[in-house]
This record gives structure tokens, C-alpha cells and sequence, in this order.
């Protein structure tokens, strides 16, 4: 099952630790959803990433590789399904082929808050990690 990252779960480092057997694949992209902060993380002090549908608008990420079990420790990282819910998505590859796979989108009302500079390091380690700055 491939699992779409695009947040701090990009992070090669906190996946291992979050998803000990997941093996990262490829940089994918979401289409027609944008890539937003919202609520409020005790853990991180500040908004959390999720995604909202937004025509013509697309979230970069990255595929894992994951198993049922490792499936079950993101459900519980990412507190689903109360704070967050699993979904299906299909993103695209770099050669334009579609993928399956699953992601995780904030739950509830969502209102904008800004991220602390401590999650943004992390998310953006992940974005090096996967070659995304471009």
C-alpha cells in the first residue's frame, strides 16, 4: 500500500521512527488540492499541515511503501480519525502516471493558524530530503 506524505512526514528521519518498515518510493504530486495549516498542535506549538480540495492548485509530496502495521502506527500518529481522517487520493507521478494511495486530511472545521518555526524545520528537512525545492 503506498502511503502519500506531504507535510513532516516527509521527513526521512520521523518516518523511520513513526513507520519503522516503510520504505520511501518516489516524489508524487496531489492535484486540485492546496496544502494549508490549521487548528492547533500541542506538539508542535502551532497549526498543523492538511490539505484542502482547491481546483487548478496541487500539494508536492512523496510515496512510502507501507505495511498494515506501520498503517496503524501513522492512524495513531496522526490521531484518526479524530483530528485527522484517513483518505484515498490518486497522485501522479514525475512521468505523469497515476498512483494510488492513502492520506491523511485534518478533520472537522478548519480555521488558518500559523505553524511554529520548529514543525516548519522539520517539514522543510523533508522537503530536502525528497529534492523538492525547486
Amino acid at each position: 500500500m503506498y502511503y502519500f506524505a506531504y507535510a513532516s512526514n516527509l521527513n526521512k528521519k520521523q518516518m523511520r521512527e513513526r513507520a519503522p518498515e516503510s520504505k520511501p518510493m518516489f516524489v508524487a504530486t496531489l492535484p486540485n488540492y492546496k496544502l494549508v495549516f490549521a487548528g492547533w498542535s500541542r506538539q508542535w506549538r502551532g497549526g498543523s499541515a492538511t490539505i484542502l480540495l482547491s481546483r487548478d492548485d496541487k500539494v508536492l509530496g512523496a510515496l512510502y511503501e507501507v505495511s498494515e502495521r506501520d498503517l496503524r502506527r501513522l492512524d495513531s500518529y496522526e490521531d484518526c480519525p479524530r483530528s485527522y481522517n484517513r483518505i484515498n487520493v490518486t497522485v501522479f507521478d514525475e512521468d505523469g502516471n497515476a498512483v494510488g494511495a492513502v492520506t491523511y486530511i485534518k478533520a472537522g472545521r478548519l480555521e488558518e493558524t500559523q505553524p511554529s518555526k520548529e514543525y516548519l524545520a522539520v517539514i522543510q528537512q523533508g522537503y530536502r530530503d525528497w529534492e523538492l525545492f525547486r
